[in-house]
């Protein structure tokens, strides 16, 4: 990042390789945005220099955020650029699909140290210089899936519940002090989750999806203009809304198994 950069702001995008993060770093530097990314996969070298291309400045970084080194190697290089954060989008996240009974410990435990200890972990570490400013925007990437319990794939539902509460509360606590915190909860969205998770042989993972670039472009609108929380306004995403808002639990558990139990009644095959 050159100097001639400086007054661009700058947003740091987890996540984003691909799917979801990958659209909120295009609409970022559409948008004017600086940017640092991060990622586990390599990939997100080429979508940075993909934005790069465009006229961008972009920092790739390679790291596993579901560990202590791997944040720590994102905060350094955020700190590195000497510059401010002005959006904080927190949209890193993996699912470990079937029975937990069967699930491997390594998994589920990977499912809770991203989405949730790697979260917290890097909000605590960029949130409060962003509060000491008394400026900036923070993303949170929940899921409609926080809504309900999510039999099948246990250890990401619950997390996910987790992100939406913690925004929520963030959100409250933060509410005069100039930074906001939006959280974001998709649906079913067209992008790696469901073979990453081993869940392509179920009804959610072989239906129709939302398109990554729609939701990007929903969160982004609701994140500069403060909002709360954005649920994504496609159908399917807003009959889960309304399912999750009438339902007692243990019903909530009933719907939502339809969509994740595989579909021969075990645990999903992920090479199929």
């Amino acid at each position: 990042m050159t100097e001639q950069t400086t007054t661009r702001p700058l947003a740091v995008v987890t996540g984003a390789s691909s799917g979801i993060g990958l659209e909120l770093a295009r609409r970022f530097a559409a948008e004017g945005f600086d940017l640092v990314v991060a990622a586990d996969e390599p990939q997100i070298s080429l979508a940075a220099d993909a934005l790069t291309a465009a006229g961008h400045a972009v920092r790739p970084v390679h790291a596993d955020l579901a560990t202590a080194d791997g944040v720590a190697e994102l905060v350094s290089a955020v700190r590195a650029t000497g510059r401010p954060v002005d959006v904080l989008a927190l949209n890193a996240g993996r699912g470990a699909g079937g029975p937990f009974v069967e699930t491997p410990l390594d998994g589920d435990l990977a499912v809770i140290g991203l989405n949730v200890v790697g979260t917290v972990r890097l909000a605590k570490a960029l949130v409060p210089a962003m509060v000491q400013r008394g400026a900036g925007r923070v993303l949170l990437t929940a899921s409609t899936a926080a809504l309900m319990p999510g039999p099948w794939y246990a250890t990401y539902a619950a997390s996910k519940s987790f992100v939406q509460s913690f925004g929520e509360a963030l959100h409250h606590e933060l509410a005069d002090t100039g930074v906001t915190i939006t959280t974001l909860l998709p649906g079913p969205t067209d992008t790696e989750f469901f073979a990453r998770a081993g869940m392509e042989q179920t009804a959610v993972g072989r239906g129709p999806k939302d398109d990554p670039a729609d939701v990007a472009d929903q969160a982004f609108e609701a994140l500069m203009a403060g909002r709360d929380k954005v649920e994504v306004r496609s159908l399917k995403a807003r009959l889960q809304t309304a399912a999750a808002a009438v339902l007692p639990d243990r019903a909530k558990a009933a719907v939502h198994a339809g969509f994740t139990k595989p579909r021969d009644g075990g645990r999903p095959d992920p090479g199929a």
